[in-house]
């Protein structure tokens, strides 16, 4: 059985208000690292993508587990990975890394200048290589930013992963990728992708309503959320907790 605490939207602004919500989120994961082999952080780590928010992010993000990361629409490659990875980047910010016998691929389906996400030739080029260069019996989980799905949210419909199609062509090619993991919406949900599970993480920043829950599209009254994967023989179960604040 593999684990990954799934987090996603923290939006590090320099206000107290967000840096509490993160902070209650990674003690809550971190009390519970014993059981858990990765932390999974899928975008949108800072709400501007200025150098001091991914300062304070430095300094808040912490953990005991292995923490994969990359980022979303409202990052900047070139602060994000200079601050958070070491090696400062304009290209996407991709990461391939075993951890027990799971491979991960954490992809950068941000489009520099824009909000709605896209995954490069080069990046789908590269995550085949990635999957093909290890045994075909190894399980897969793929994770990025941006949702390639509608998701009957119109405004983050409208920002939606484009281009879904080659990604979908991927998994045709390599049957063992098991499940897709993302962010964006700010909203815990689960449903299918090219015959996978497609699990986003619940906001920690914030929530976004559903149409039927109000006229407004943020709703920061909801708590922070965290999503469990729970990973085993190749079948993927999300559980989800919020955290009191």
């Amino acid at each position: 059985m593999f684990v990954v605490a799934h987090i996603s939207d923290l939006h590090f602004n320099g206000t107290r208000f967000n840096r509490s919500r993160i902070e209650s989120t990674l003690d809550y994961v971190n009390s519970c690292a014993d059981g858990i082999d990765a932390l999974l952080i899928t975008g949108d780590i800072t709400d501007e993508g200025r150098p001091s928010e991914y300062v304070e992010a430095a300094r808040v993000l912490h953990s005991p587990l292995p923490i994969l990361l990359t980022a979303g629409n409202h990052d900047v490659r070139e602060p994000l990975s200079a601050t958070l990875l070491g090696a400062e980047t304009s290209e996407p910010i991709n990461q391939s890394r075993m951890i027990a016998d799971v491979l991960f691929l954490v992809v950068d389906s941000s489009v520099p200048g824009r909000n709605d996400g896209f995954l490069t030739d080069d990046t789908l080029a590269w995550m085949s290589a990635e999957i093909a260069a290890h045994p075909a019996d190894t399980d897969v989980l793929v994770s990025f930013h941006h949702p390639p799905v509608v998701l009957h949210m119109p405004f983050m419909d409208s920002i939606r992963q484009t281009g879904e199609d080659r990604l979908a062509a991927l998994v045709d090619k390599h049957p063992n990728i098991v499940g897709f993991l993302c962010g964006h919406a700010h909203t815990p949900a689960v449903t299918t992708f090219a015959g996978r599970p497609l699990c986003i993480a619940p906001g920690v920043s914030s929530t976004l309503n559903l149409p039927f829950e109000g006229t407004d599209v943020v709703n920061t009254g909801q708590p922070p959320g965290i999503a469990f994967h729970i990973l085993d023989q190749g079948k993927l179960v999300t559980h989800f907790r919020s955290v009191p604040q």
